[in-house]
């Protein structure tokens, strides 16, 4: 007589709910065929808007492309293919996978997607805006938390507005506000980082936007899941 099988830890649950969605994506294309496009051409924009004031281009590009990855990166952590419907959700209540547990791994998921949709656009606004990137090694923390903390942001909207008509106009001025934090220190570090100045700050205060924002799901989760 064999053992039953030891239930999943809820670390594993986040990650396999997380490939759900990753694979749902992959069907579907939404994030990296249609959204990440649609960013480069509003990238584009801003220099035929501007014209060939190559110093102002400059001076604009980070900034801009922060933007367009808070616009657009709203719209991935948002999209409609990776939603659950009643019976999905019904299914893994049934399962025993926690609110918790459900808005974690659909945050890691809109994290692996934030980063793919950073990295296509930022070859772009190299090419575009042709800034100075001295320092450029302090992106990739930067984006790493771009990328998290959008991706809680997201989820946490998309639980709060779950099942609302309004789902998709609620959503992105839930998340831009709060937002703030993470566009203000994304565009800081480079420039920190140009002028030879620590950009441990503007870190620091991404990473603690980032941990207010996590604990502030995790607490919310279960009360939600309750309201509804």
């Amino acid at each position: 007589m064999t053992a039953p099988a030891a239930a999943p830890t809820p670390l594993r649950q986040c990650l396999e709910l997380a490939r759900k969605d990753l694979r749902a994506e992959a069907r579907a294309g939404e994030a990296l065929l249609v959204t990440a496009p649609f960013g480069a051409v509003a990238l584009l924009l801003v220099p035929l808007a501007v014209g060939t004031d190559t110093p102002l281009l400059r001076e604009l590009g980070p900034g801009l492309f922060w933007v367009v990855v808070l616009l657009f990166g709203v719209l991935v952590t948002l999209r409609a293919s990776a939603v659950d419907g009643p019976a999905q959700l019904e299914l893994l209540r049934l399962c025993g996978i926690t609110a918790t547990t459900r808005l974690f791994g659909r945050a890691l998921a809109n994290a692996a997607l934030l980063l793919g949709v950073q990295v296509l656009l930022a070859p772009v606004a190299v090419v575009l805006y042709d800034p100075d990137l001295s320092g450029w090694p302090w992106l990739l923390p930067a984006m790493l938390l771009v990328a998290v903390g959008l991706g809680v942001l997201g989820a946490l909207a998309d639980a709060v507005a779950q099942g609302l008509a309004e789902r998709t106009t609620l959503g992105p001025l839930l998340v831009a506000p709060l937002a703030v934090p993470l566009l203000l220190g994304a565009t800081q570090v480079l420039a920190a980082a140009r002028y030879d100045r620590g950009p441990w700050p503007w870190l620091l205060l991404m990473a603690t936007a980032v941990l207010v924002v996590t604990l502030a799901a995790a607490l919310c989760a279960a009360h939600l899941e309750e309201a509804r």
